[in-house]
């Protein structure tokens, strides 16, 4: 199943999809953050909600240009639902690969471990000294997986872990 969402990923970024300037996104991205936490002034906590409220909305929408775009069989487990993600959705959007691995015992939980985040590129942390462990500068991601996999009637949970 790995390779045949590889060569989908692949085929679909290649083919099917309008880039834009990652500098921009990233670049944009970055100043959403910063304004976040102006406006919650340090509360980190609620930034991170608010990344992932921002990218669960995102994510609810998003789903719609996936399936569009990769008119995809329906999945037979959760194994071959983190394949499509890892290796179609995230190549799709973001032109990334993560890696599935830790899966738990009953196979009802995984994670997906980046060797490079685009999201991280122009990352400029407030310099308060609580930023670096208290701020998830990505969090939205997981708000669009949460989203996204609600859209195909799946209930999860997405959280950063380091």
């Amino acid at each position: 199943m790995s390779s045949k969402a590889s060569r989908i990923g692949d085929e679909v970024w290649k083919t099917r999809v309008d880039k834009v300037n990652a500098e921009l996104v990233t670049l944009t991205y970055g100043s959403i953050v910063a304004q976040l936490c102006k406006d919650y002034e340090g509360d980190y906590v609620e930034v991170n909600k608010q990344l992932d409220k921002m990218g669960y909305n995102i994510g609810l929408r998003l789903i719609e240009d996936y399936l569009a775009k990769t008119t995809p069989q329906r999945c037979a487990n959760f194994r071959e639902t983190s394949e499509m993600i890892a290796r179609v959705g995230f190549k799709i959007f973001l032109n990334i690969t993560p890696t599935v691995t830790n899966w738990s015992a009953d196979a009802k939980q995984f994670s997906l471990i980046f060797e490079e985040n685009p999201l991280g590129d122009f990352v400029e942390l407030p310099d308060d000294g609580r930023a670096q462990n208290a701020l998830w500068y990505s969090n939205m991601l997981c708000g669009v997986l949460r989203g996204a996999l609600e859209m195909v009637q799946m209930q999860v949970e997405a959280q950063f872990e380091k």
